[in-house]
């Protein structure tokens, strides 16, 4: 395993003072999938008063020096150093009320959450696992230390790691361990909806979301109850060869990983399971499912405290996913400027993973590749927009119309024109017709 210098200064340091010293967690199981590593915690005997004193003449700062941390900055890397501890009793499901400092490694390393996490490095002695943690990496296994019901009832948010490991890495979750997720996944509205955003996210952008997507849609269900409703739900509909579940975990998978996407692409049918009904043939109909979608996601989103950005957009998409796009210039201008050129992009995104999880006899990938190719064309080189008109109201005012009301409907106008290719996107031209629509 290769540590970065700010590592190995810390650990040397740590040493030559006579503390035990390693690398510790994520690094060091990202180290053994031959991952790139992004940031190195260290794991110490040395308690922050012992730290404070080896690394004085240092850059630090208290990350949270009650429960033992430090951040060693080493040139312009930051490398986090903890004490071996041992967390007292749990009291929110969360957070330990107490924790006790250890001089031993194996006290602190069966505390910790799974044993792909909990194995150590450093360049003197190698790779210390004292839970089988290599072996379980190996056979891509996520496996809780020792009880697995007490790690989650300890911190409850495991479960969503859990979750959203099995998305990342594409690992298994071993059989008890995931008996004791579904068995404590109740816990899960103790955790805030922050830190619930937070691993909801990660889940999402992982290589293998639709499986991990489908294998743990109970627990998903507590975060967004619709999900397990969505579990072999039959649409009865030609339209799709998917039950709603399944049909969402493809388009999922099929969606570009960009956060305000997938989540779309998650939310964007929920409003189904409310909103089903049956015709005299036997057809199901999912009248108005758009708009319930978008009433949940907007609810989800906010509950989970979403940037305004992500809420706006997800809503927005979720409402429109469903709308009919041609592929006629014209039209596709219109819809630019009426929900802007971004979110248009991005509603192409989005309809392209929906038809990709339906009846393959209904894929319409050529239509949307030719609107793609339209909407680009228009973006580059037409006006569909007030701001890509040749003309603005200054323009207007100076040649001799009244500021006020009349002169954004003139623009107005005038824009709806050129999309329509009535009249040239040319100055002149859009000077002469405004003065032709004041004197009408």
């Amino acid at each position: 395993m290769k540590l970065s210098n700010g590592a190995i200064k810390a650990i040397k340091m740590l040493h030559e003072a006579g503390y035990e010293a390693y690398a510790v967690g994520g690094c060091v199981r990202d180290a053994i999938m031959g991952n790139e590593i992004n940031d190195f915690d260290i794991t110490t005997s040395a308690t922050p008063v012992e730290m404070q004193q080896v690394f004085k003449n240092e850059r630090t700062f208290e990350t949270g020096i009650k429960h033992g941390t430090i951040t060693f900055v080493h040139e312009r890397e930051n490398v986090e150093i903890t004490t071996y501890r041992v967390d007292g009793e749990y009291e929110d499901n969360r957070h330990p009320k107490t924790v006790e400092f250890t001089k031993k490694l194996e006290n602190d390393l069966k505390r910790r959450d799974f044993t792909m996490n909990a194995i150590v490095y450093n360049e003197n002695e190698g790779f210390i696992d004292l839970f089988n943690g290599i072996d379980d990496i190996k056979n891509k296994v996520i496996r809780a230390i020792g009880n697995p019901r007490d790690r989650f009832t300890e911190d409850a948010l495991r479960i969503l790691r859990c979750v959203r490991f099995s998305s990342t890495l594409g690992f298994k979750i071993e059989e008890k361990t995931k008996e004791a997720m579904l068995e404590c996944k109740h816990l899960l509205h103790n955790i805030s909806g922050e830190r619930i955003a937070v691993e909801i996210n990660k889940f999402l952008l992982g290589k293998n979301v639709k499986n991990a997507m489908l294998e743990n849609y109970e627990i998903l269900g507590e975060i967004i109850p619709e999900i397990k409703q969505m579990h072999g739900f039959d649409q009865k509909n030609s339209w799709h060869i998917y039950d709603v579940l399944t049909h969402t975990a493809v388009v999922v998978e099929n969606t570009p990983p960009v956060l305000h996407l997938r989540l779309t692409a998650l939310l964007h049918d929920t409003g189904k399971v409310h909103t089903f009904t049956l015709d005299e043939n036997g057809v199901g109909h999912f009248y108005g499912h758009n708009e319930k979608s978008a009433e949940i996601a907007h609810q989800y989103l906010t509950k989970y405290k979403y940037d305004n950005f992500t809420k706006d957009r997800v809503t927005r998409l979720v409402k429109i996913h469903d709308t009919p796009i041609e592929p006629d210039k014209i039209f596709i201008k219109k819809r630019i400027n009426r929900i802007g050129e971004k979110c248009f992009f991005d509603l192409i995104k989005i309809k392209r993973a929906d038809n990709l999880a339906q009846n393959l006899q209904r894929v319409r990938l050529d239509i949307i590749d030719e609107i793609e190719k339209i909407a680009t064309d228009i973006v580059n080189e037409s006006c569909f927009s007030l701001k890509t008109l040749a003309i603005n109201g200054s323009d207007l005012i100076k040649n001799g119309h009244t500021p006020g009301k009349n002169l954004g409907i003139i623009l107005d106008t005038l824009l709806n024109e050129v999309i329509e290719e009535k009249t040239p996107n040319e100055k002149e031209a859009l000077l002469k017709r405004a003065n032709e629509i004041k004197n009408a």
